[in-house]
This record gives C-alpha cells, sequence and structure tokens, in this order.
C-alpha cells in the first residue's frame, strides 16, 4: 500500500547545469561586489596558513552588504573541490593539502571509495570502514590521500562532507529488541538507519519503506531517520520495481511542468508541422521491433539503384516537440534513457510522446529526420543526406514474421504489399554484413534470454531468446545512419556526444597476450591492436572446444563504450566516428544529435552546452538504468529459484574470482556463487591473467568455461544471492584439469 505520493520537483534546464547540479558564474567574472575567486585563492596563498572565515572576509575587505554573497562563493568553491575547511572551520587552498573531492561510492562490506571529480587524471581513493562511519553512499566529500591500503590502492581519510545526498532511502523495517531500524535495500549504504519511536508511523515490522534522514552519520552515531511512505510487504508483485525506482534513485514521474507542457502538445501532426519538410509519405516506410515494442523510434525501406542500393532510414522527429531548454528537455535530460523493467517501462518521455506523436505508427503522418543514403554494390557509403520530412508507415512488422517470410521466400497473408521491400532490404543487408567483416568490426556472439511470467507477475520460466537475420538486418541499417551522423557532425566541425569505444589499455591487451600465448595464440597488431585483429582470432578459434572461454577473454580485454565530446573513434565496430542518431525517443544523446543535425542543416550551431559534462550525465544514467534493469532480474531470479533449492543442476563457469566461482545454471540461465571453500580440501590461488583457481596441493584448476554440476543450497532475495556447492565435475572433454 502507498501511503504517499512522491513530490515532483522542478529541475534546471540542461544548458543551465554543471557538473554540480548549479549554474556556476563564468570564468573571470566578478562572483561578489569587486571579489573574484581568483582574489580568494590569492588571499590564502598568501597567508602563512588556513584563515578563518571571518579573517578572509577581513583580508579582502567585505563589508556587511556582500558577506552574504561571499559566503555563497566559498560554498560554491567547496563544492568545486577549490577549497575546504579543516576540522576547526578554517578555510585551506585543497591542493596544498593534496585533498580530493568527488562522490563516496559504498561497498556492501562496510568500506568505500572516493570517486574524484577528476576522473581521467585521479585515482578512487579507498575509505576504510572507519572513515565511511561518517558518510553514506552518494555523499560528496574532500580526501586527503595518506597512503596505500594493503593491496596498493591510494587510501585517504575524509577532510570535509562537501553535499549530504539528499535522496530518500528505501528498506525494509525492522523491529528488535525495541530497537526499530530500516535496512538499505541499496547494500552500499551499510548502515541500519535508525527509526526513534513516532517516527516510524503506521509502517509496520516486514513493510518495504522510504525513509528521509532526520540526523547525518557522525564517527559515533548511526544516521536517523523518519518514513514518509511504506509501499508494501516485499513480496507484494511489482515491488521489485518500486524498489529499484527508489533505490537507484531514477526519476519515474514527470514534474508538473513537463505534464503541462505535454497537455499543451497537438494529438496529431498539424499542416503548419509540415513547413520546410519533404513529404516522403509516398516511400513504403515500414517499421520493424519486437513483438512487445510500443515506441516505435525508426523505420526503413530501400529500392535498388543499379548494382547498388538507395537506402531511407527515419527516425522520429523528437526535437520538434521537446524544445532545448523546455520542461519536457529538462525532464528528459534528468532521466537520460528510459528504463527498461520485466513487464513495465520508464520512460525518458511521457506516453502522449514515447508511444503516440513520435512513435512511428502505421496508418497515421509522422514527423521524420530522414537519412537518405546511397550504397555501393560492395556496401561502401558513396554519399548520404539528412532532411526533416513527412512519411507514412505502411506497417508494424516484427522481427519473427519478418524472419519466417525471408526464410520460407514468401509473403504472409496482408503483408503482399511490404514483402518486395523486405527482399531488397535483405539484399542490401547481407552486403553490409560483408562490408562489415571488411571493415574489422567486432562480432561476439552472446545469447539473451526472456522472462516469461505468471499471472502474479512472477517467473514462470526464462527462455533464450535467439536472434535472427531480421534483428541483424534493421542493426545494419542504424548502424549505417548513425555513422552517417557522426560523418556529418565532424566533417562540420559541430559540437557532439560520440559513442567512444577507446582502444584497449595496454596493461589488458598484455595479459591477454600472455593468456593467449600460453594456448598457441596470437593476437596481432602489436601494442595496439586493431578491431580486424580481433576478428581475425574470433573467426580462427570459432570451431574449438574452448571457444566460448577464449571469447569471454576477450570480450574482457575491451572496454566500456561511454558519451564524450572527444571522438576517439569506435573501436569494436571499427569506425572513426560514430554518434547515436536512431532512438531519440528513448535516449537523451540521441536528442542532442538531431539538434546538431538540424543546426549544421540551418547553418546555425546548437552550442551553449558544457559538452563534457552532458557525455558523464548520459554515460551515468545509462549505467544506471543498466544497475537498476539489473537488480530487478536479479530478484525475481531469485525469487524464482527459491522453488528449486536442493536441485543439482550443469553449469559453465562465466566468472572467476579470489572467493570463488560464478556458475550460470544451463537450464534457467541463472547466476550463483560457488565458494572458495566449497572447492575441495585444498588451498586455492587465484590467477587473473590466466581466468583460473589452482590448488596448491592437488594442483587442480577450475577455469573460466569450465563445465561444472553445482547443487542449489542458498538463496538470499535481499542481497541477490544465489549460492551452489559442487555436486560434480565435468570439463569440456569430461575430464578434472590437473596444472
Amino acid at each position: 500500500m502507498n501511503t504517499s505520493k512522491k513530490k515532483t520537483t522542478r529541475k534546471n534546464p540542461p544548458s543551465f547545469r554543471t557538473q554540480f547540479g548549479r549554474r556556476q558564474p563564468r570564468e573571470g567574472s566578478a562572483d561578489t561586489a569587486g571579489v573574484t575567486q581568483d582574489a580568494i585563492l590569492g588571499a590564502l596563498n598568501e597567508a602563512a596558513g588556513p584563515l578563518e572565515q571571518d579573517e578572509l572576509a577581513e583580508r579582502l575587505g567585505i563589508g556587511k552588504r556582500s558577506l552574504q554573497q561571499f559566503r555563497e562563493t566559498l560554498r560554491g568553491m567547496e563544492l568545486a573541490g577549490e577549497i575546504v575547511r579543516n576540522r576547526a572551520g578554517s578555510v585551506l587552498i585543497a591542493k596544498r593539502i593534496a585533498a580530493l573531492v568527488g562522490r563516496v561510492e559504498g561497498h556492501p562490506d562496510g568500506f568505500g571509495f572516493l570517486r574524484p571529480d577528476d576522473r581521467g587524471s585521479s585515482p578512487d581513493v579507498f575509505l576504510s570502514a572507519v572513515e565511511m562511519r561518517q558518510v553514506l553512499h552518494g555523499d560528496r566529500v574532500s580526501v586527503r590521500v595518506t597512503g596505500r591500503d594493503p593491496r596498493g590502492r591510494p587510501a585517504g581519510i575524509i577532510v570535509e562532507v562537501l553535499e549530504r545526498s539528499d535522496r530518500p532511502i528505501v528498506g525494509r523495517l525492522h523491529g528488535e529488541h525495541g530497537v526499530t531500524f530500516v535496512a538499505p535495500e541499496d547494500r552500499r549504504i551499510s548502515q541500519d538507519i535508525l527509526v526513534p519511536g513516532g517516527e516510524a508511523g503506521a509502517a509496520k515490522p516486514g513493510d518495504v519503506v522510504t525513509v528521509e534522514l532526520i540526523a547525518q552519520p557522525s564517527r559515533h552515531a548511526q544516521p536517523i531517520g523518519r518514513v514518509v511512505q511504506v509501499l508494501g510487504r516485499y513480496a507484494d508483485p511489482g515491488m521489485e520495481i518500486e524498489i529499484a525506482l527508489r533505490k537507484f534513485d531514477l526519476p519515474y514521474e514527470f514534474s508538473r511542468e513537463a505534464q503541462a507542457e505535454t497537455r499543451k502538445l497537438p494529438d496529431e501532426v498539424g499542416p503548419k508541422d509540415l513547413e520546410g519538410r519533404r513529404d516522403s509519405r509516398d516511400l513504403p516506410f515500414v517499421t520493424i521491433d519486437g513483438e512487445t515494442a510500443r515506441d516505435f523510434d525508426d523505420a526503413v525501406c530501400a529500392q535498388r539503384e543499379g548494382k547498388g542500393f538507395r537506402l531511407w532510414v527515419a527516425v522520429a522527429d523528437v526535437s520538434h516537440y521537446v524544445r532545448e531548454d523546455s520542461e519536457l528537455d529538462a525532464d528528459a535530460y534528468e532521466r537520460g534513457t528510459s528504463v527498461y523493467f520485466p513487464r513495465r517501462v520508464i520512460p525518458m518521455l511521457p506516453e502522449k510522446l514515447s508511444n503516440g506523436l513520435c512513435s512511428l505508427n502505421p496508418d497515421v503522418p509522422r514527423l521524420a529526420m530522414i537519412c537518405e543514403m546511397v550504397i555501393g554494390p560492395k556496401g561502401s557509403m558513396e554519399r548520404y543526406e539528412f532532411y526533416p520530412s513527412v512519411i507514412h508507415s505502411r506497417a508494424r512488422l516484427t522481427y519473427t514474421e519478418v524472419w519466417e517470410m525471408l526464410s520460407e521466400k514468401r509473403p504472409r497473408p496482408g503483408r503482399e504489399s511490404v514483402y518486395p521491400g523486405l527482399e531488397i532490404l535483405y539484399q542490401l543487408f547481407k552486403v553490409l554484413a560483408q562490408e562489415r567483416g571488411r571493415r574489422g568490426a567486432i562480432d561476439f556472439e552472446t545469447v539473451e534470454t526472456r522472462m516469461e511470467f505468471d499471472a502474479e507477475g512472477k517467473i514462470e520460466r526464462i527462455r533464450p531468446d535467439h536472434r535472427n537475420e531480421a534483428h541483424q538486418l534493421i542493426e545494419e541499417c542504424m548502424l549505417a545512419a548513425n555513422v552517417c551522423a557522426g560523418a556529418f557532425l565532424s566533417e562540420h566541425g559541430h559540437p557532439a556526444l560520440y559513442r567512444v569505444h577507446d582502444v584497449p589499455a595496454e596493461e589488458k591487451v598484455a595479459a591477454l597476450r600472455e593468456f593467449l600465448g600460453e594456448l598457441g595464440l596470437q593476437l596481432p597488431g602489436g601494442q595496439t591492436p586493431r578491431p580486424k585483429d580481433y576478428s581475425t582470432l574470433i573467426e580462427k578459434i570459432r570451431a574449438r572446444p574452448d571457444f566460448e572461454l577464449l571469447q569471454t577473454v576477450l570480450l574482457r580485454s575491451l572496454r566500456q563504450a561511454v558519451y564524450s565530446p572527444d571522438n576517439a573513434g569506435h573501436f569494436g565496430l571499427a569506425y572513426d566516428a560514430y554518434v547515436h542518431f536512431t532512438s531519440p525517443i528513448r535516449r537523451y544523446p540521441d536528442l542532442l544529435t538531431h539538434r546538431g543535425i538540424k543546426a549544421v542543416l540551418q547553418g546555425k550551431r546548437y552550442e551553449g552546452q558544457d559538452w563534457k559534462v552532458l557525455g558523464r550525465h548520459c554515460s551515468d544514467t545509462e549505467r544506471r538504468a543498466d544497475e537498476a534493469s539489473r537488480d530487478v532480474e536479479n530478484w525475481l531470479k531469485c525469487y524464482y529459484m527459491r522453488d528449486h533449492i536442493g536441485g543439482t543442476y550443469s553449469g559453465t563457469v562465466t566468472g572467476v574470482a579470489p572467493f570463488g566461482l560464478f556458475v550460470t545454471l544451463d537450464e534457467y540461465f541463472v547466476d550463483g556463487l560457488l565458494h572458495i571453500s566449497e572447492l575441495g580440501r585444498d588451498y586455492f590461488q587465484h590467477d587473473a591473467i590466466r581466468h583460473q583457481l589452482i590448488g596448491e596441493r592437488t594442483r587442480t584448476r577450475y577455469r573460466l568455461a569450465d563445465r561444472v554440476q553445482v547443487k542449489l543450497v542458498r538463496v538470499d532475495l535481499e542481497s541477490r544471492k544465489i549460492d551452489f556447492v559442487l555436486a560434480s565435475r565435468a570439463t569440456g572433454n569430461g575430464q578434472a584439469h590437473h596444472a
């Protein structure tokens, strides 16, 4: 039961945002009456030591009228990490005491890390459990590095807490020995929240609640909170999603201002919307998506042109409706991306846009940005053009039905008019796929899974969701449009958020080569291998019995893709310039790409942005969405596997850690831990380069991709953990490994 409604608050539009979520003065401008930040730093530099705030104001000649502005400027400099205060409250220059500023990231075991604001040049700093007593995950602090932890990482102490994470904390209410407390669902918050008498409201022990803090933690006291919302009981249908929304601080209600803007939007495309657009309603566009999709970002069509092809990719013109600095834009920026949970979506845009005006539904006019491409007979991009248009989709197709028609070489009833266009698209796909191979793009084989649910919202079964060539057909069309968008913005020197997948780190490549060398394999390319070097090796090892092991090791040597204004290319796809253009309904970077393209077409520049901040924000919201989706899926899998405790199952080792093996079950596609203590009477050492655990006495090895038989012995819903013990062991050839 929900006993209170979430209050919506106003957000600043992204053009006013900075790294810390508030407007900052321009460089070199006066922050107070004649006193700049440089003047403050100069006074502190000239001082023999730390200065009290009043003493600093006196040195700078700050009068009573300017005192409040002076204090606000100091606070802004603290948040920016330029100055810190010592325990006596005096002001110091952060760099002079080697202080780093950033966010605290907690660990379930009680310790934590400082993630510095300057991630590129400053490493993470280890914070001991003692230091973490005074802060919570998400707090912003300044830290002084004091040495190294036992693993050689920089270790530090907290100098000052600069900003508290003020979001409510979700957890389960407990009552033990007369003490009421909330155990946070976010295990990165390792401290329980004490709830004094009268602050629990109507909540009962066992309820899932949200609490707001009324007293922050200190070195000697736990945090104290007040229950502000009762979400329900732990096993209620959909509770796992309600928890994830709050646990990961996902915006799930649109602001009143954005809702008001949405209501003012038209219900259909009107005559005024068509001004300045090409009319492409005669082209036979179709959308091809999954069976459960409701928002259709893109539509495609193609025709033969000589020995080559002409391809049109039409993408929903979201930027026509979501204008820069609007309330809708601010909400979209805050979300960054749509979040996909099993059976529920938290959209980036309100439903009127995401499933209505901006969705390329069939048989209605829709506004679109079109990328029209001429592609040669061998898949080369000969020329392209972008323009705003209006289209009329002929059909909403699914991957399954498209692949059935293409593989059977005949249309399904009612699809006769669109089938010839699908055949041309399929021919184009084969050409683009061959060019992809020549280019050297890396193509890993992965298995996606799909959960099927009962009427109570719990998993009925988990099955593999195999990709067919209809999926790949659309993927190649989208890649072509995205790379054209990247080239277009790059050629015109316009700022953009590139999708950057940087070259692998040297140490990862060195470890990979050492691992491959022991197997008689070699990754070409010297210290900086090319994508083609990876793809060549993948083709060479595809028929080997240990292919799964080798592919996993290759994949883990690569970096994570991010958004950045600095174009470093996309290593995995082997593109020099690549952006996201084709999904503006669900990704904010795509919306920015559309605005950039429109600006170039109009002879303007879409600027006024801090593109580095935008890149970090969009990368962070993408990771947040992935973590939240994974958390919900893990909870559902744990709930499902509670009924299978005691069973014995076959599985594959998909992770090797110093404390044990992660095993994925063949039948259920569920991961669990086989702890090192369950591997037999021996001391096992972790070999990170060879991805194995090896026994000191028996020399028995457990490696990545090994086959094992395990028994499920424990499921912990709260920690999302599944524990196995070893039942029996079978490697790829049925024999145990011995070093």
